[in-house]
């Protein structure tokens, strides 16, 4: 018998949502401000999550942008529109 078994079912901790990843980061970002204003909080939110996503979500499909754009679940021409925008091709 295999020692490594067990009979009872493993349990994975529950995951933190995405979301709540993104607010933290959120929060640090914004209090790295020092109170400065900034005026492009969202474009360069949805910059910075932009690019890490496809990079990786494009590592995981070993590259091909078609599996990529359907998991992203956009079309594959708007996928290379922002790898094109965001240098990453």
């Amino acid at each position: 018998m295999n020692a490594d078994r067990t009979d009872s079912p493993t349990r994975e901790a529950p995951r933190t949502p995405l979301r709540d990843h993104v607010a933290a980061s959120i929060q640090r970002y914004l209090g790295d401000l020092n109170g400065n204003e900034t005026d492009n909080l969202y474009e360069v939110a949805l910059r910075e999550l932009e690019i890490p996503l496809f990079v990786e979500v494009l590592n995981f499909c070993d590259g091909n942008q078609s599996r990529a754009s359907a998991m992203l679940g956009i079309h594959r021409a708007t996928l290379r529109k922002k790898l094109r925008e965001y240098g990453l091709v």
